[in-house]
């Protein structure tokens, strides 16, 4: 089953959306903010995202930049009321996949969703992830120490998953958190280092390495 983000902050809209595209046998999930949907595509493999441009706290254009950089074989449908030819260059050249105007034809909608996910890049990358004694299920978005499953809360899971992601590097303070948060994000000069800390206490000290005065790593 395909699974599919919906970034909208229309509530009418959300639930028009999951009802129909349910029926149609899709899997959505739905967040009304841009920095949301930046952390949930942190924790979580989706097939093809919707995007609203005028969403409350960041320009839905910033979204499909940061998809763009860390995502980029996914595939954005902007879905949005701005339709001057110039929003829509802006969202085409931004690296969206297609731009339909609200409001839409649910039809027609669905006939895009399937063509961009028959044309879209099938990933390389594996399921699961070993880091020594932690198994992480990049897809399923779980997690197991020894074996035996920790859970996680969600922004624990998606820095494990961008440091696991980037296995091999070492991610600076900065790097995770603007990709964990979001770029413009307010956020307190220690929040990297306290989630670090959560996710060690429950899979132990190594599972996530510093590497002094640059940042972190995740074990070999």
């Amino acid at each position: 089953m395909n699974r599919i983000l919906v970034v909208e902050d229309e509530r009418r809209i959300v639930e028009f959306l999951e009802q129909g595209l349910g029926a149609e046998g899709f899997s959505t999930t739905a967040v009304s903010l841009g920095r949301d949907a930046i952390a949930f595509l942190q924790a979580y493999e989706l097939d093809l995202v919707l995007l609203d441009l005028g969403l409350p706290d960041i320009d839905g254009l910033e979204v499909l930049e940061w998809i763009r950089r860390e995502r980029p074989g996914l595939p954005v449908i902007v879905l949005t009321a701005r339709t001057t030819p110039r929003d829509t260059i802006a969202a085409l050249e931004g690296g969206a996949a297609d731009h339909v105007a609200k409001p839409f034809g649910f039809g027609e909608l669905v006939a895009r969703i399937r063509l961009r996910l028959q044309s879209a890049p099938r990933s390389a990358e594996p399921d699961t992830l070993l880091l020594g004694p932690v198994r992480l299920d990049l897809r399923a978005r779980r997690v197991w120490l020894h074996d035996v499953e920790v859970e996680l809360s969600a922004r624990e899971l998606a820095l494990l998953t961008v440091l696991a992601q980037h296995r091999g590097q070492v991610l600076s303070r900065d790097q995770l958190r603007d990709r964990v948060w979001g770029v413009d994000a307010e956020l307190g000069s220690n929040v990297v280092d306290v989630h670090v800390a959560a996710v060690r206490r429950k899979l132990g000290a190594d599972a996530i390495r510093t590497v002094r005065g640059i940042g972190y790593r995740v074990a070999d």
